[in-house]
């Protein structure tokens, strides 16, 4: 199954994936008046071997086949001040 990535320009870190190329038809017209303009940023094939970054192949192949996109939130941030430092004081 081929993917095509956009980035949402409103939105920092959010990606959108289409089954078609340019199809934002498939988005909820609330959704795409959220996400701004989306820039391509690439295509990729969705093999069930598949690695991504973020997120699971096999949830983004499933969101393609029934939804016809799938919608990638950026990671929450940690803050950095939790985490143990090793120091002790």
């Amino acid at each position: 199954m081929q993917a095509y990535v956009y980035k949402s320009l409103r939105k920092a870190d959010t990606y959108v994936y289409l089954g078609a190329r340019d199809d934002f038809e498939r988005l909820p017209a609330p959704l795409r008046s959220q996400l701004g303009n989306l820039q391509f940023v690439l295509e990729l094939a969705l093999t069930p071997e598949r690695k991504l970054a973020r997120g699971d192949a096999a949830v983004v192949r499933e969101n393609l086949a029934v939804r016809g996109f799938h919608l990638q939130y950026p990671p929450t941030v940690e803050d950095p001040m939790t985490e143990d430092w090793g120091t002790d004081a």
